[in-house]
């Protein structure tokens, strides 16, 4: 259910907002509580920590064609004179250009999506152990991490038009498993996301064995000869392009600075004609899946590339007036003491009409790419770099037992999701990881997709 304290201020965040709008044109109040539960168990020890990660409120007025932002723990005590002349300081939020005011509708209503499953903490440990004791009984196994995290979000959004609650629930289920053979150190992990526990905790230990594999492979594994080669990514790696690609360059607070080539491409092909990509909180549900945003606008699902033609951005409330658009539904905050930015949410490449072992036939010689390590890419020029953490070797479509790391896909955007020729017919999101903005503003996202088959730049 709701958090108790948030629920316990919604009529004082309606009484607020009453009073500010006396002296504003419009007043919103969100308030946010998280609350993280991690239990871990590896080969030295076993921790449960139970983390409340922010409890706080934003009040959000707008006069003069300017939106303002005012935060603080509570608002119990809270008077509009003392936001009143918080918002006069000179660090107050402030937005940088003159809009018009967003137009709301009157919305009630409470979401919810909780974790059904009832599992006590000395339940997981024991399952967790159990994968953890597995792993160590391959004696080039010399460290182990299991981890069950589960994050629980409540929040509220205020304004004279809108009372909106929401509560979920997120579960990620990690496994890492270092190995050695004499001075050669290899690790590999392995991670799951759902909005149910057990589905998560079964999900982990069914592919530990697979993760254990892969973990003494890699002793074995050489660096690959830097060249250009025919790829099949994984629906991780799929998700990594997708977010890297046509993620954070289409964030439409970068079209509003002038930071992101995107914004001219609207309507033009940027990639092969059998490729779509969206974004969204109510796309799929995964860890970026929310009923509202911290805008209060409803989650949506949009579709950015539709048979290889640029679409759309995503964007916040803010950059859509700015840009007189409609909000998306992707403004979100690293918490109630941060600014709104227009974020990325679930990330995902549409589903195509292959099968993966037609495409893996299809290879005469190259690589299929799995799991995810890292990534960036430049907005502004559309350069790209991901980095997968192996790749397995194909030629004349069987897989030939070598395996090399790391791998680095780099190149030019267009040119990489235009060289796409098969796309599987199934689609896996992962809800595993978080995204910065530039070096900051943190926030839980998804990516994912079906298997690709593209030629790439790798090194």
């Amino acid at each position: 259910m709701l958090n108790k304290f948030l629920k316990s201020k919604i009529k004082t965040a309606k009484s607020l907002v009453k009073d500010l709008r006396k002296t504003y044109d419009y007043v919103s109040i969100l308030g946010s509580h998280v609350l993280t539960k991690r239990i871990s168990v590896g080969t030295a020890n076993t921790s449960i920590d139970e983390i409340e990660g922010e409890c706080g409120f934003v009040i959000k007025v707008y006069r003069d064609g300017r939106y303002s932002e005012y935060s603080c723990d509570d608002i119990s005590d809270l008077k509009a004179n003392d936001v009143i002349k918080a918002l006069t300081l000179k660090d107050a939020f402030t937005s940088e250009f003159n809009v018009k005011m967003l137009e709301e509708k009157e919305h009630v209503e409470d979401y919810l999506r909780e974790d059904k499953d009832d599992i006590s903490n000395d339940e997981i440990v024991k399952r967790l152990t159990e994968i953890k004791d597995t792993m160590h009984k391959n004696a080039k196994v010399i460290n182990t991490n299991c981890a069950y995290v589960k994050r629980q979000v409540s929040k509220i959004f205020v304004s004279e038009k809108k009372c909106l609650t929401q509560k979920y629930d997120w579960i990620n289920a990690m496994l890492i498993v270092v190995t050695r053979d004499k001075d050669n150190i290899k690790t590999n992990y392995h991670a799951e996301g759902e909005a149910s526990s057990l589905k998560a905790l079964n999900l982990l230990k069914k592919n530990s064995s697979n993760v254990l594999d892969i973990a003494v492979r890699l002793l074995d594994a050489k660096p690959i000869k830097p060249g250009k080669y025919t790829i099949i990514t994984d629906p991780s790696i799929s998700g990594l392009i997708a977010h890297e690609a046509f993620g954070h360059g289409v964030e439409m607070d970068m079209f509003v600075k002038n930071r992101a080539k995107a914004k001219d491409y609207i309507g033009k092909y940027v990639a092969s004609p059998i490729v779509d990509m969206y974004d969204g909180a109510a796309g799929v549900i995964s860890s970026a899946s929310y009923f509202f945003d911290d805008d209060g606008i409803e989650a949506s699902k949009t579709q950015i590339i539709k048979k290889g033609i640029l679409q759309t951005g995503i964007s916040d409330s803010l950059s859509a007036l700015t840009l007189g658009t409609k909000p998306t539904g992707n403004g979100r905050r690293e918490s109630y003491k941060r600014k709104v930015y227009t974020r990325m949410t679930n990330t995902y490449f549409g589903k195509g009409k292959d099968k993966l072992d037609d495409m893996i036939k299809s290879v005469k010689h190259g690589y299929f790419l799995f799991q995810t390590n890292n990534g960036m890419e430049d907005p502004k020029n559309w350069q790209i770099q991901c980095t997968a953490s192996y790749g397995l070797e194909i030629k004349d479509g069987k897989f030939t037992g070598k395996i090399v790391t790391p791998v680095v896909i780099s190149g030019y955007v267009v040119d990489l999701l235009s060289s796409i020729s098969m796309v599987s017919d199934s689609v896996k999101v992962i809800g595993s990881g978080m995204c910065g903005k530039g070096h900051k503003e943190w926030v839980y996202v998804s990516d994912g997709g079906p298997y690709l088959k593209a030629e790439a730049k790798l090194g």
